[in-house]
């Protein structure tokens, strides 16, 4: 057995074990009573007077303020937290915090999840799987998927509070643990998906606008609250999560593993921070000092709240040895910044106190950061003073809604390849076969940590229905996604077979012979990759791989659509294949766009987050956390598609750069200027990728990196002029001798394109005082 809960309550481990890794499982219900405070009851070998003084409730005789909406904030918490138990107080330090009917206070559960949609609680928008989303480079998309996020959980929360008398239950509260902005540094992390790809710079632009889409833009009141997790330097191995123990270079550290965070906590005024389960420099991330207090609060201001992810405070003494008992890890993580435990290890807090490992102001602090939440969500004013408290389940899962997601969708399909077979011609085809494993899946369109779409369509009947009446469209699964059987445990997928693989292909070869052309849609899905489970190579799995073989022999043009929310190793795809798109999860909406991006209803504009490299053997060991040879700042070989490549229909040419001022302060911005022409017949927007290049031939750091983007526009026969401002802080890097963050004097160049490999203009500049 293991104390999940609370003070109160005692969990089967293995009820454990499912609520903590898979989201979707149901909230335990078979609990037994356990209370070491009161000799009538069940009892804990460790009860003692001390547990009875617990109980003590304070005699306030005040009249109370907290629901008071015209005093301080400052004054509402004080006045809250002083009429609790150190009992009650604890109770409330936990993810499941409950009722405390003696002062009418509801209970709430902070955990809930909308990576992508808001997610486990029946229908909601799904937008496409975050690292698909960030092929956009369209932070503004996002701030409406966030608003969408926002007003569907405020929706779900205000239909089942107002039944319950202002309580929450798991999946019903406002607290939402995402964005995640980790650093997808190894294409094998399986939860590299959640994120927004490899760059620091790009990840932080668009989780600002994420945070503030979700939070609203109320000063007042927030419409809900995003956490930015998993801070930080948590990447995998998911297998060692628990126990891994971080240990990048001072440089790495501070200028690929923090940025993002440091960004969305300034920038985006993030409401809360998840702690992350590894250890950082051999102190576990909800235990550290440096982490919490001296990086997150004191130098960046962050002002919210802290939680650990689920399970991570007893990671503390169980898994990195830190402490030696669960009173000193619980202490240990109060005292260091972390407010709110997922899980039920902050019991050990009671008797922490009472060996004098923490006090009980060190709790009053970590209430008051967790109260926060709820006094600023507005769950204790009136609610007619809170404007949010309108929207109900009509406003769930609207037409307006799936516009967005449909719009996302539809920017985030990436075409990699294109000999110029696409667009596809509907009046030169009679009959299309579409082949792959998931072509009719509709599970894999949704990723992981998802909602439920009201209404997704496959990636073969959104073709059926675009090709038009004209044009016969056929299917044949062909193989399964692998016939490997290890998966995650936690993904539903709906596109096995039981069906043998030589029938399979038969089939398929069969069907592409009386064609006239292949559409082949496969790649991986989220039972391949996720969270508890990654990747041991990334190239495409053998049984795919000899069947699109055989489909190329038959003489038939094969179109690739690959599916996966990581990096594929597509080398002899790419050699042989007229065309390939990279369609993600992409999301409710994904196989409508992936239809209308292949027909030409929509020019593809999604540019690569990521970079694909050519083998697993390009890559270094996957516990090896630092960035050499890592991403398209430090890598050394020449990768299938650089970050940031993406084709389109049109043909844009750039010209005209300048920079206003060719020397710049470190404090300084640099306005750089640019044209874009679509020279073709095709209305297209392009991603304009600004990169800095230091000149100097001892320069430390990457050898380039992103500094400035913009989604452009232009119309057929067009141009755009471009204007983009790039501050001097963006050019910045850790020192480790002076122990900051440094602008270096001297010459840079900037690097205008539409890929990191595709540079179109370059522009000098020189940083001095």
């Amino acid at each position: 057995m293991k104390i999940l809960a609370c003070a109160f309550i005692l969990i089967p481990t293995n009820l454990v074990a499912t609520a903590l890794l898979h989201p979707a499982a149901q909230q335990p219900t078979n609990k037994e009573a356990l209370c070491d405070c009161e000799s009538n009851t069940t009892t804990s070998p460790s009860a003692d007077l001390f547990s009875k003084a617990a109980l003590r409730v304070p005699d306030v005789s005040e009249p109370e303020i907290w629901r008071d909406p015209k005093r301080s904030l400052n004054d509402r918490e004080q006045d809250l937290i002083g009429r609790m138990s150190l009992a009650e107080k604890v109770s409330q330090l936990k993810n499941d915090a409950p009722r405390i009917e003696r002062i009418g206070l509801p209970a709430f559960n902070y955990w809930n999840e909308a990576l992508h949609g808001v997610a486990n609680n029946g229908a909601a928008t799904v937008f496409p799987e975050p690292i698909g989303g960030a092929a956009s480079w369209n932070p503004a998309l996002f701030h409406q998927e966030g608003t969408v996020i926002g007003v569907e959980g405020r929706a779900k929360f205000n239909d089942y509070a107002n039944a319950h008398n202002g309580d929450s239950k798991w999946w019903y509260g406002l607290t939402y643990w995402t964005p995640n902005i980790n650093i997808f540094r190894d294409p094998r992390w399986g939860r590299g998906q959640e994120t927004y790809g490899e760059d620091p710079f790009l990840t932080g632009e668009i989780g600002v606008e994420f945070v503030k889409g979700i939070q609203g833009d109320n000063p007042q009141t927030m419409l809900a609250m995003a956490c930015a997790k998993h801070y930080a330097v948590h990447s995998g191995p998911e297998s060692q999560r628990h126990r891994f123990d971080a240990v990048p270079s001072e440089s790495d550290f501070y200028d690929t593993y923090l940025p993002q965070f440091e960004r969305v906590v300034r920038g985006g005024h993030v409401a809360g921070v998840m702690g992350s389960y590894n250890s950082v420099y051999g102190v576990p991330s909800c235990a550290s000092p440096l982490m919490l207090k001296d990086l997150l609060r004191t130098q960046w201001g962050f002002d919210g709240y802290v939680v650990s992810d689920c399970g991570a405070i007893g990671d503390i003494w169980q898994q990195h040895h830190f402490t030696k008992t669960p009173e000193e890890a619980a202490a240990a993580a109060i005292k260091a910044g972390c407010d709110l435990c997922c899980g039920g290890d902050y019991d050990a807090l009671v008797r922490a106190v009472q060996k004098g490992l923490v006090t009980e102001a060190d709790i009053d602090k970590a209430l008051r950061h967790t109260l926060w939440t709820r006094f600023r969500l507005g769950l204790f004013d009136p609610p007619q003073n809170i404007a949010y408290s309108k929207y109900s389940l009509k406003d769930n899962d609207t037409p307006e809604h799936d516009a967005v997601a449909l719009a996302l969708a539809r920017q985030s399909i990436v075409l990699l390849k294109n000999d110029g077979i696409l667009p596809l011609d509907r009046s030169k085809l009679k009959r299309i076969a579409v082949i792959g494993p998931n072509a009719n899946s509709r599970s894999m369109l949704e990723g992981n940590y998802h909602g439920s779409a009201s209404h997704s369509v496959s990636i073969l009947n959104s073709i059926k229905q675009i090709a038009g009446p004209n044009v016969q469209v056929d299917f044949a699964m062909g193989s399964p996604v692998t016939s490997v059987k290890a998966i995650d445990p936690y993904s539903r997928q709906d596109n096995q077979t039981s069906n043998s693989i030589p029938d399979l292909s038969a089939e398929a070869l069969n069907l592409a012979q009386k064609s006239d052309l292949v559409i082949y849609v496969g790649g991986i899905t989220p039972a391949q990759e996720g969270e508890s489970f990654d990747r041991k190579q990334i190239e495409l799995p053998d049984e795919q791989e000899n069947l699109i073989k055989a489909l190329h022999a038959t003489g038939k043009p094969v179109v690739m659509v690959n599916c996966s929310g990581s990096a594929m190793a597509l080398v002899w795809e790419d050699e042989h294949l007229p065309a390939i798109l990279q369609a993600w999860y992409p999301g409710q909406d994904g196989g409508r766009a992936v239809a209308e991006v292949l027909f030409g209803d929509v020019n593809p504009s999604g540019h690569l987050p990521i970079t694909f490299y050519r083998s697993t053997a390009d890559l270094p060991a996957f516990t090896d956390y630092s960035m050499s040879n890592r991403t398209y700042r430090f890598f050394k070989g020449n990768p299938l598609y650089a970050f940031g490549h993406g084709l389109s229909y049109s043909r844009f040419e750039y010209s005209g750069g300048n920079v206003r001022s060719k020397r710049v302060s470190p404090g300084g911005i640099a306005r750089l200027t640019f044209s874009i022409k679509n020279s073709s017949r095709f209305d297209g927007d392009d991603v304009a990728q600004v990169y800095y290049r230091r000149v100097a031939t001892d320069a430390a750091g990457p050898k380039m990196a992103l500094c400035g983007f913009r989604r452009v526009p232009v119309k057929q026969g067009g141009t755009a002029r471009v204007s983009i401002d790039i501050p001097m802080q963006r050019l910045r890097r850790w020192d480790s001798t002076t122990k900051q963050y440094v602008v270096d004097l001297g010459r840079y160049d900037l690097l205008v394109g539409n890929s990191s490999d595709a540079i179109k203009l370059t522009q000098p500049l020189t940083v001095a005082r």
